[in-house]
């Protein structure tokens, strides 16, 4: 039977958690197993800590990982990327090379008798009116042409060095908030009002895995965690999804919760 696998948050490059890429080769371990019974994958947002398209250069690093994304997609296997707060500069590079299909929107899409609504939530919810501010200037068309113009090695160090200073000041939060503050529930909470017929709400972002059943009880918000701490995934057998925890990092029972909203 195919399944639907979703990851998020894989960060790779970021030498602040990952000087000598042993998070990079476990994904690939996964990568590789799941590419048994895997029609379609998920990746979304913030696979690289930095991604950036010169007209001639990318960052260098991930070889082993675009590899294996490259095998996947000969083998038929539908790879879909969705743009991060990381990695939003995106183009058309990975589209050519690896035949991988790039989202810089929310997707909703069905598969079966599943409906999903599928995005990296940066920017999402009614706070984060800082980060909205500045992604307008990172998605500026003048602005990116004028980060362009700077020396890969020097546009690189700042965006690493801004990356690893944005982490420091703003350490993942390794629980759950409650329901009034966890700003990417709120906005599934909202959309599943406009959308009743959605039944999962897929995020990453928030780096910490949850899977919660909104007030319709129908509809499902999903985040997807990380693979820095967590390395947790969502997989959609046609009939469930589930979250799942490779090599056991946790229990996905204790992220589940089915009567918030009772």
């Amino acid at each position: 039977m195919s399944k639907i696998y979703f990851a998020s948050d894989f960060h790779l490059g970021s030498s602040f958690m990952d000087p000598l890429s042993t998070r990079e080769r476990t994904i690939i371990q996964w990568l590789d197993e799941i590419k048994i019974d895997a029609s379609e994958i998920y990746l979304v947002g913030d696979i690289f800590d930095f991604w950036f398209e010169y007209k001639n250069t990318i960052p260098k690093g991930h070889t082993r990982f675009l590899g294996k994304i490259a095998e996947l997609t000969d083998l038929g296997i539908k790879i879909h990327f969705f743009v991060g707060n990381h990695d939003l500069w995106m183009n058309d590079y990975l589209t050519v090379e690896l035949g991988v299909q790039i989202h810089k929107e929310p997707l909703v899409v069905t598969h079966g008798n599943g409906h999903f609504f599928i995005t990296h939530g940066d920017g999402k919810g009614p706070e984060d009116k800082k980060y909205k501010f500045l992604k307008r200037i990172f998605e500026n068309r003048f602005c990116q042409w004028l980060f362009r113009w700077l020396h890969p090695d020097i546009g690189i160090w700042i965006a690493n060095k801004a990356s690893r200073s944005s982490r420091l000041a703003n350490p993942e939060t390794s629980q759950f908030l409650g329901k009034d503050k966890e700003w990417l529930l709120l906005y599934a909470v909202r959309k599943s009002e406009q959308h009743p017929a959605i039944d999962f709400f897929i995020f990453g972002h928030r780096h910490y895995p949850l899977s919660i059943l909104l007030p319709n009880k129908r509809s499902r918000y999903i985040n997807l965690g990380d693979w820095m701490q967590y390395f947790t995934y969502g997989v959609w057998d046609g009939t469930h999804f589930e979250l799942h925890s490779y090599n056991n990092t946790i229990d996905p029972k204790n992220h589940t919760y089915d009567s918030l909203y009772s």
